[in-house]
């Protein structure tokens, strides 16, 4: 929908924005009735109502009162009373496409999640922050549900990063991945680098899924496991690369110094850490999503939020390091993170 506030040719006041942010939580709704029915999978080339009704076992009605609502929002188009997806759709909505992300709905629009967002916004913004979803408390079941459907939005990430580090003069040998989810970050270098071992941290319930990853891309002979928080396990010495795959956010400042601490303790000679994340511009609304990324997190964390580059060198400095490059990570909204 268009963000301008006003119409040129009426030369009145639209109340569009404000009546589009109030119903936004029906569009993730009816994305997350479309993707649990397969509905985008079964239009393949094109079908009527009805016939989406017999393949996905719902009301014809139900079914096209979805695809018409679906339309309005542009990810459908209606002709002949054909319903046909929109390149988008079929490239990121489609299960049968590579790129396809309908799987983050498990925790995007996981009842916890949006329990966060809308039970009650404004405490978290007097508070500076929420409980969130205990980030801290040990296999919370949020984070299965995360490292299960958040792949599809990391997969990309985790490809790009695993070419960079590929290319280092003196590829990693042992790679230490922090709060590894679903492991891609830690097993796209291990497929890029074959002699590179990865020692994964998580919670317990979340290491089997990446344990299973591991064994899809052929190298669980080269992935280990330690279970328990990034703050308080002991994971060893002498990692030539520490991965921080989409966790900073999660905490404030002084919190971050403090895990870089222990990770510099746990480097070898020449050893790096490497952190994924969203990282706006310093005016913090731009681009946008890293700059909205901010909001996740006063509603999703106690103290988290997406940390520009100032920030960032801050963080870097109470750790003892010397600076911090940020390269951006085209065509994701995330950037690599090189502490130094």
């Amino acid at each position: 929908m268009e963000t301008i506030a006003e119409d040129a040719h009426a030369g009145v006041v639209s109340p569009e924005l404000v009546v589009d942010a109030l119903f936004a939580c029906r569009k993730t709704a009816a994305i997350r009735a479309a993707i649990e029915l397969d509905l985008f999978t079964h239009i393949g080339d094109g079908k009527t109502a009805a016939l989406l009704a017999s393949a996905t076992g719902a009301s014809e009605r139900g079914v096209r009162i979805l695809c018409n609502y679906l339309v309005v929002h542009g990810f459908l188009t209606k002709e002949n009373e054909q319903y046909r997806m929109t390149p988008p759709t079929r490239m990121f909505l489609d299960r049968n496409s590579p790129a396809y992300m309908g799987s983050a709905v498990e925790f995007v629009a996981a009842p916890e999640i949006l329990d966060n967002f809308l039970r009650d916004p404004a405490a978290a913004v007097r508070n500076g922050g929420s409980i969130g979803l205990a980030n801290m408390s040990p296999d919370n079941p949020v984070w299965l549900k995360f490292a299960r459907g958040m792949g599809s939005f990391t997969g990309l990430s985790a490809k790009i990063l695993a070419g960079e580090i590929s290319g280092w003069p003196v590829p990693p040998q042992r790679v230490l991945d922090i709060a590894a989810g679903p492991g891609l970050f830690g097993i796209e270098i291990a497929k890029a680098l074959p002699s590179a071992e990865i020692v994964a941290v998580d919670w317990a319930a979340v290491l089997e899924l990446s344990r299973q990853n591991a064994e899809k891309a052929g190298v669980a002979d080269r992935y280990r496991t330690i279970a328990g928080s990034a703050f308080d396990v002991n994971w060893d010495t002498g990692y030539d690369l520490v991965l921080l795959p989409n966790f900073l956010h999660h905490f404030d400042l002084p919190t971050c110094a403090q895990l870089l601490r222990k990770i510099i303790a746990s480097l070898a000679k020449d050893g790096r850490v490497v952190a994924v994340d969203f990282v706006p511009n310093e005016d913090g609304i731009s681009p946008p999503f890293p700059a909205a990324f901010s909001w996740e997190m006063l509603a999703g964390t106690p103290a988290g939020q997406a940390y520009t580059q100032s920030e960032l060198s801050e963080m870097a400095r109470l750790a003892g390091l010397k600076s911090v490059k940020v390269k951006p990570m085209p065509p994701t909204p995330a950037s690599l993170i090189l502490f130094e």
